[in-house]
C-alpha cells in the first residue's frame, strides 16, 4: 500500500529503497544528536585520575608524542598525540581525577 502522505503520528522511513510508515518513541524523538568528536580536542574516554602532564600552552608536539598519563582501572594510559600541532591549552592538572568526556588537552 502507498501512502502520499503520513497519517497524523506516523512517519515514512526509507530503507534500502523502500519506504514505511513507522511511528518515532519519545526517546528517539528526544535523544541527544550525534556530534562528531573534535580532533582538536582531547577528551577523557574513560573516567581516571591525571598522573603526570608531558605538555603546556604553546608546546610543540610531533604526532605519537605523550601528552600525559591517564590512571584508570589500575592502569596507566600514555595519551598520545593524534597529530603534529601546537598546544593551545591544558585544561587539567596533575592528581586530577576526570570524568569520561572531559576534556583534557586542546590543539590550535
Amino acid at each position: 500500500m502507498r501512502y502520499k502522505e503520513a497519517p497524523e503520528g506516523y512517519k515514512f522511513m526509507n530503507v534500502e529503497n523502500g519506504k514505511y510508515k513507522t511511528t518515532l518513541t519519545t526517546k528517539f524523538v528526544s535523544r541527544q544528536k550525534y556530534v562528531p568528536n573534535d580532533p582538536k580536542k582531547i577528551v577523557a574516554v574513560i573516567p581516571g585520575t591525571v598522573r603526570e602532564i608531558f605538555v603546556k600552552k604553546g608546546s610543540k608536539v610531533k604526532e605519537g608524542d605523550n601528552l600525559l598519563i591517564l590512571e584508570a582501572m589500575k592502569m596507566m594510559n600514555n595519551i598520545v598525540a593524534p597529530f603534529d600541532g601546537v598546544i593551545k591549552a591544558v585544561k587539567t592538572s596533575s592528581d586530577t581525577v576526570v570524568a569520561k568526556s572531559e576534556l583534557l588537552i586542546e590543539f590550535e
